[in-house]
Parts: C-alpha cells; structure tokens; sequence
C-alpha cells in the first residue's frame, strides 16, 4: 500500500491531508471545552447544534462550490481555502457568545465543503492507475482513522502542558501546513471536455453546475447505488457515534474512560479493513465487496437491540466491542471503494461536480441518521434506535443491490456520462 508514496505529487497531497486532518481532531476536543466554558451543562446541546450546522453546509454549499472548482485554478482554490479555515479556528478562542460558536462553525465548514471534494477530485487525475488510486483510497481511509484514534491522544498530552485555547493554534497551525505543502506541489488541471467540434465546451452558469452535479450522480445506477450505500453506512454509524455513550455509561454502568475504547474498537475494525481491501478488491471487485458488506451493517445494530433485550452482564462489554469492531470493518469496506466507483463513473472533467455532489448527499444521509439516533434513544430507549436505525440500514443495502448492475462496467471512462448539461445512465 505504502508504494504510493512513491509519487511524490501524490505524497505532499498525503502529507497535506495528514497534518490537516491532525489539526481538525485538536479543533473537536477545544470545541468541546469551548462549548463547556460557555454554556455549562447545555454544552451537549451547543455540540449537537454545531454538528447539525456543519452537515447543513456540507449538504447545501458542498454543490455550489462544486460547480465553481473547475472555474478556479485548483491550487489557488486548495490553498485559500486551508488558509480560511486557519483563521477562524484562530478566532474560536476569542468568542464570548454560542451565536458566535456557530457562525465560525459555519464558515469553517462552508471552507472544508469548498475544499474537500476539490482534493478528492485532484487525486484519481494525480494517479491514474488504478491499482495505485485504490491504494490512495485505502491510505485516505487510514489516514481518517488514524485521526480519531490519535488526535484525543494527542489533544490530551498537550492539556497537561497548555491551556485549551491553544489547542486551536494547534489546528491553525495543520491548516496552514497543509496549504504549504499543497502550494509548493505542481497539480494537473482538469481534462477538458471535448465537443463534437473539437473545441471547448463553454460553461454553464453555477447554479446550473451544481444541479448538473447532483444529476452526475443520479443519472448512473452504479452512482445511486452508491448513495443507498452510503445510508446504510450512516444508519450503523450514527447508532455508534450517537449511542455509545449511552450504552457504556447508563447500560453498562462502566467508567468514562471505556467510551473512548468502544469508539476505538469501531476505528480499529475501520483500519484493519483499510488496510486489506486493495488486496480484497483485486480478487472481488468493488460491487461485490461494498454490496456484501453493506449487509453486514444492518446485523450489527440488530444484534445490539437483541441483546439489549437480555439483562446485561460481564458478556456484554466484550459483545459491545465486537459488534463496534464489526461495524467499523463493515463501513470501511463499503466507503473506502467509493472514489473508484465515482471515477469511473463520470468524465475527468465532470470529477469536482460529482465528487462535490456525492459529498453533499452522503452527508445528508448523516443529516437525517444523527438526529433519529438521537431521538429515538432518549424517548424510546437504545434498544429501539438499534432497530430502526438497522432496519434503515438494511434498507439501503438491499436498494443498493438492486440498483447496481452485475454487468461490468467499460474500460473506457470516456463514455460514461456525457456532459454536465446532458446525462445518461451507465451500466
């Protein structure tokens, strides 16, 4: 996997990923404190308001920037965009009021959805290979585990030493790494588009672009496949990441310190998978793989709401960790081949508007999984938002499976999906 690095193009975009997404695990935890300093016991409130604002903005301004990729040069765009999200983490420590929390959240994140899909979009085009681009993928996925398994570590080492306002110079400090890296790297731009005379296609106007983004995806089967995918992913993530501090403190009765070792047995399962799947995808090809693994995740919460049902013992502690062990191996398998399946999908030109559409839509499947998580574990208990939320999941594996095509999909990227302005469903 790690042959990748050898592309040095390739390897300052790693490097640049791997500081900035350090940095952002710092900003979670001094946000957290932040939080607490200003509203006390609302402080969960002030969080779950600030995570809902940041899957808003991923969801509503993740096309429009999208759209407006290809009409800025792609460097410029990275790094203006690393160099914004700097400066309000550097204003974070100075807020006085939450309303000022959530402003700064919303131009942070408005910053990540502008320059998220632009770097995922960069990178199918730095490595055309695809042996060396599912390699990438995998690295990526890494990379983000990595991150929320290292980062508290990290974040905790520094408190002993430092106040947490510095935490925040911290992620100012992997942002503005980030863009050094990303400046001083030579980038591809964009293929352009033919058109049957030969000549460049002019662009339509932005709104336009970002619809044509959204159409990228639903236009090709194996694209909304994908997307009932990435709702199954959500429905079994959002009962990890929403319930576990539940299931751990109040079911369980276990100490504070075992929510981070359930979480991190959801990382580690994440990371094994990451670390196999290039091998795994050699043999099995990627509709085989996601789609078997998408119908892992519905049986993890399943098993989770059965067992709910019996009076917890010393069993279910080990239980919890597999059954988080498990669901993180799953979601893994089924989002690390993502990239693949949008590059093969769509024309290189066409890569911003469909891997910023894509970015938009499954965070909305987030949008709609955190707060029926949420909900339903605090009026009908965790056993109930285990079933809805694995019925969802199952749900979506199935769609999936009858959307994707079990013929395999042309060589030719070429003729996948024409134009932005006029689309056509691929095999």
């Amino acid at each position: 996997m790690l042959s990748v690095l050898r592309n040095p193009t390739y390897r300052r975009l790693f490097g640049a990923q791997v500081v900035a997404l350090t940095g952002t695990g710092l900003a979670t935890v001094a946000l957290s404190l932040l939080a607490y300093d200003l509203a006390g016991a609302d402080a969960a409130a002030v969080l779950g308001t600030a995570l809902a604002i940041k899957m808003a903005a991923y969801v509503v301004l993740g096309p429009l920037v999208g759209a407006l990729a290809d009409r800025v040069p792609r460097r410029a765009l990275l790094v203006s965009m690393d160099l914004a999200r700097a400066a309000v983490v550097l204003a974070l420590p100075f807020v006085s009021r939450i309303w000022q929390v959530y402003v700064l959240i919303l131009l942070l994140q408005a910053a990540s959805a502008a320059f998220t899909p632009a770097f995922q979009a960069t990178i199918p085009q730095v490595l055309p290979d695809e042996r060396d681009y599912t390699r990438a993928l995998s690295l990526a996925r890494l990379a983000y585990d990595l991150e929320s398994l290292a980062s508290p570590v990290l974040a905790a080492a520094l408190l002993t030493v430092l106040p947490y306002a510095w935490l925040f110079a911290g992620t100012a400090a992997g942002f503005v790494a980030s863009a050094f890296l990303v400046r001083t790297t030579a980038l591809p731009d964009p293929d352009p588009e033919p058109t049957p005379t030969g000549g460049a296609v002019r662009c339509p106007r932005t709104y336009a672009r970002a619809v044509s983004g959204i159409r990228l995806v639903l236009a090709a089967p194996r694209l909304r496949a994908l997307l009932a995918l990435d709702l199954a992913v959500a429905a079994a993530g959002a009962v990890v990441l929403v319930d576990t501090v539940i299931l751990v403190r109040d079911i369980l009765g276990r100490p504070a310190g075992d929510v981070p070792l359930a979480l991190g047995a959801y990382g580690a399962g994440s990371m094994a998978v990451a670390l196999l799947l290039p091998r795994v995808l050699e043999r099995g090809g990627d509709r085989a793989v996601m789609v078997r693994a998408a119908f892992v995740l519905p049986g993890a919460p399943g098993l989770l709401a059965l067992g709910l049902t019996v009076t917890p013992g010393a069993w279910s502690w080990p239980a919890l960790l597999t059954v988080w062990l498990l669901t993180g191996a799953a979601g893994s398998a089924v989002l690390t081949p993502g990239g693949r399946v949008v590059r093969r999908s769509v024309r290189s030109g066409d890569l911003p508007a469909a891997f910023a559409a894509r970015f938009s839509l499954s965070h909305a499947c987030w949008l709609l999984t955190y707060p029926l998580a949420g909900v339903l574990a605090a009026t009908t208990g965790p056993a109930a938002s285990a079933a809805v939320l694995a019925a969802v999941a199952l749900a979506g594996a199935v769609v999936a499976a009858r959307l994707w095509p079990r013929v395999p999909a042309s060589p030719q990227r070429g003729s996948r999906i024409s134009s932005p302005s006029r689309t056509t469903s691929s095999p």
